[in-house]
């Protein structure tokens, strides 16, 4: 189970709904996309070689991973990224890095210290 030390941390239900969103390649892309421009899921499956229903399928997962978002406009529904869910999965990879950072250094200091020695 996670800590939440932060207001904004993930608990572990959406860590693990962010990264199997993210273990697909067309929603990987999917989300790369809308958060450079709006889209309707039209012109998201325009871009694939896949049914209409399946990148509406992708689309809820993102959405459901909070990776995405969709709001009315007019008579379609539009899909944007979510930045800010994808700042809190790498606030938490960042701290994964620092804790294997820290431990590599306590080895290379530990490494330094036996060879200053002669061991």
């Amino acid at each position: 189970m996670v800590v939440r030390s932060e207001p904004h941390a993930l608990d572990d239900d959406e860590i693990d709904r962010i990264f199997r969103a993210l273990a697909d390649a067309t929603r990987r892309d999917i989300v790369r996309r809308t958060l450079t421009g709006e889209a309707t899921v039209t012109e998201l499956a325009a871009a694939y070689d896949i049914s209409f229903a399946a990148v509406q399928k992708h689309v809820a997962v993102l959405e459901g991973a909070g990776l995405v978002t969709k709001h009315p406009h007019g008579r379609e529904r539009r899909v944007r990224g979510n930045p800010d869910t994808l700042r809190r999965a790498q606030a938490l990879l960042e701290k994964y890095e620092q804790l294997w950072r820290g431990r590599i250094d306590r080895l290379d200091a530990l490494l330094s210290e036996n060879q200053a020695k002669g061991n």
